[in-house]
C-alpha cells in the first residue's frame, strides 16, 4: 500500500510537533525579551508604590521602612538607593554602595543617567531607562516624591538574546527527540488501528468477488472500527442471504420459463400431432361419404365398403379422443387416485379371458405360468389401461414364433409385471422416445392396426402418478414391457 494509515499518523505527528517547535521558537524570538522586560518593570513599579506607601505611613527612619525595603530588594532582585532633601542617604541596600550613591547624586543634578539606551517608561511621577553599565544592561528607575525625597531602584537585565538562543537550542533538542521517539511510537502503536482496518479492506475485497465467508473478528475492543466490523460482519450475512434467494428464484425462474417453453413446445407438438391424426381419418370419412352421397358405385357390396371405412375411421377418431381425453385427466390430476388390493394373478387371467380372442385370432400363443395369489397396491381402472396398452401392442407387433408370455416377478416389495412378445427388437435410438406422446417406431404400420402413439405416453402418466417404474427391454427374439406395482 503506497500511503499506509500508519505512515499517515506518523507523518501527520513528526509535521505537528515541527509545527510546535517553530512556533515555539519565534515567540521566542519575538516575546521573550519584551515579556522579561515589561515583568522587570512590574517588579520596579510594586517596589515604588512600597516605597511611597512607607513614606507616608512610618517614615524613612523607622526600622519598619528598612526591613520592608530589605524584603523588597530580596524579593526583586533590586537594589535601592534613597536620599533626603539634604542629600543624606537615608537607605542603601547591601550591593547598591557608592555606585548607586554616585548615580541618584547625578539623576538629581542632571535629570538623568550620563548614557542610556532607551527609556523604557516615563511619567510624571518617574521613569525608568535601560541602561548599559559595568558590562551588564540595567533598568533604572529615579523619582522624588512630593516630599523631596529621591531614590533611584536598579536591577539587572541578563542578556536577554543569549538567553533566547539557549532557549532555542534546547527547544530543538529536547523537540528532536521528541519528534523521533513519538513518531516510532505511534508507528508501532498505530498498529493497533490500522491492522483491524486493514483486516476490514480484506473482507470489502473478498465480499466484492462475493466470498461471505471471512467474518471480522473483535477482540473485545469497543470502538468505532469494532463496531464498523460488526456492522460489516452483519452486512456479509445479509447480502450472503439476499444473493442466496436470488439465485434461488433466479433458479427457479429458469425453471419457470423453461418448463414454459417446455408446454409451449409441447402444446405446438401436440396440436400439430393431433391435427395429423385427425387429419387422414377426416379426409378418408369425407372422400367416402361424398362416394356414397354421388353414387360412385351403385352396387350394395361396395356402398357396404364405403360405410365400413367411415365406421373405422370414425371408430379411430373416437378411440384417439378417449386416450387424449384419458391422457389429459390423468396428467392434470382431474380424477383421484383410489389405491387397493388387487390380486394382480386374478386380474391378469380374467382380462386375457375376454381379451384373449384378439391373439388367438391373429394366431398367438398366450403364455402364463401357474402363480399362486399376488396382491398389489393400484387403482384397478387405470393397471388395466396400462397393461391392455401393452398386451394389444405385443399382439400387433407378435411376429417369428408367434407367442407373447407374462411373467410376475417380485423383489424388495414390488412385484414386476412384464408382456413379451417375439418379433424384432426395438431399435435403440427409439427407446428413449417410445413414451412421448404421439411417437411411433414404424408409422405405417401403426395405421395399419389403427395405432395412434398415445397409448405408451397414458402408461407413463399413470406410472407417474402411482410413482412407479416401468420400461421395456430389448432381446434376441423379441421385446418386453414391463411396469411395477407396490407388493400388497
Amino acid at each position: 500500500m503506497k500511503s499506509s494509515i500508519r505512515r499517515q499518523y506518523a507523518t501527520i505527528y513528526v509535521l505537528f510537533m515541527m509545527g510546535i517547535i517553530a512556533l515555539f521558537i519565534v515567540v521566542n524570538n519575538v516575546y521573550l525579551e519584551r515579556y522579561y522586560i515589561n515583568k522587570r518593570l512590574e517588579a520596579i513599579d510594586e517596589a515604588y508604590n512600597s516605597i511611597i506607601l512607607a513614606e507616608n505611613s512610618s517614615g524613612l527612619e523607622s526600622e519598619e521602612f528598612v526591613n520592608e525595603l530589605g524584603e523588597i530588594c530580596l524579593k526583586y532582585n533590586i537594589d535601592i538607593c534613597v536620599m533626603d532633601v539634604n542629600s543624606r542617604m537615608k537607605y542603601s541596600s547591601r550591593y547598591g554602595g557608592a555606585l548607586l550613591e554616585g548615580r541618584l547624586i547625578h539623576y538629581i543634578l542632571q535629570g538623568g543617567p550620563e548614557e542610556y539606551i532607551e527609556v523604557e517608561e516615563e511619567s510624571d511621577k518617574y521613569s525608568v531607562h535601560r541602561v548599559y553599565d559595568m558590562g551588564g544592561e540595567y533598568l533604572e528607575l529615579f523619582a522624588r516624591t512630593e516630599n523631596n525625597i529621591s531614590f533611584l531602584m536598579r536591577t539587572p537585565v541578563e542578556t536577554i538574546e543569549e538567553t533566547a538562543k539557549l532557549t532555542n537550542r534546547f527547544l530543538l533538542y529536547i523537540g528532536g527527540f521528541g519528534i523521533i521517539g513519538g513518531a516510532v511510537v505511534i508507528f508501532f502503536l498505530s498498529r493497533r488501528i490500522t491492522e483491524p482496518i486493514l483486516e476490514l479492506n480484506e473482507i470489502s475485497k473478498r465480499m466484492v468477488d462475493f466470498d461471505f465467508s471471512a467474518k471480522y473478528r473483535t477482540e473485545g475492543a469497543s470502538n468505532e472500527i469494532d463496531a464498523l466490523g460488526k456492522n460489516m460482519n452483519r452486512l456479509s450475512d445479509s447480502l450472503e442471504r439476499s444473493i442466496g434467494e436470488l439465485k434461488s428464484a433466479n433458479i427457479e425462474l429458469k425453471k419457470d420459463v423453461e418448463r414454459r417453453d417446455a408446454i409451449d413446445r409441447e402444446r405446438r407438438e401436440f396440436l400439430s400431432n393431433v391435427s395429423h391424426e385427425l387429419k387422414t381419418p377426416i379426409a378418408l370419412i369425407q372422400g367416402y361419404a361424398e362416394g356414397l352421397r354421388e353414387s360412385v358405385n351403385d352396387d350394395a357390396e361396395s356402398r357396404s365398403f364405403y360405410c365400413d371405412v367411415i365406421i373405422d375411421e370414425s371408430h379411430r377418431m373416437n378411440e384417439l379422443v378417449k386416450r387424449l381425453l384419458l391422457l389429459d385427466n390423468i396428467e392434470t390430476g382431474g380424477d383421484e387416485v383410489k389405491l387397493e388390493r388387487i390380486d394382480i394373478v386374478d386380474f391378469i387371467r380374467n382380462y386375457l379371458h375376454s381379451a384373449g380372442i384378439l391373439a388367438q385370432r391373429e394366431g398367438i400363443d398366450v403364455k402364463m405360468q401357474d402363480y399362486p395369489p399376488i396382491f398389489v397396491w393400484g387403482d384397478e381402472l387405470l393397471v388395466e389401461n396400462v397393461f391392455s396398452n401393452y398386451f394389444s401392442n405385443a399382439v400387433h407387433y407378435c411376429e417369428k414364433e408367434k407367442y407373447i408370455e407374462i411373467s410376475l416377478k417380485e423383489a424388495d416389495n414390488r412385484v414386476r409385471i412384464s408382456v413379451f412378445n417375439t418379433g424384432n427388437p426395438i431399435p435403440e435410438t427409439a427407446i428413449p422416445h417410445l413414451f412421448e406422446k404421439f411417437y411411433k417406431v414404424d408409422k405405417a404400420r401403426t395405421r395399419e392396426y389403427g395405432g395412434n402413439g398415445i397409448g405408451l405416453s397414458v402408461v407413463k402418466a399413470v406410472m407417474d402418478m402411482f410413482g412407479q417404474k416401468y420400461g421395456v427391454e430389448n432381446y434376441n427374439n423379441g421385446v418386453a414391457f414391463w411396469f411395477e406395482l407396490e407388493r400388497g
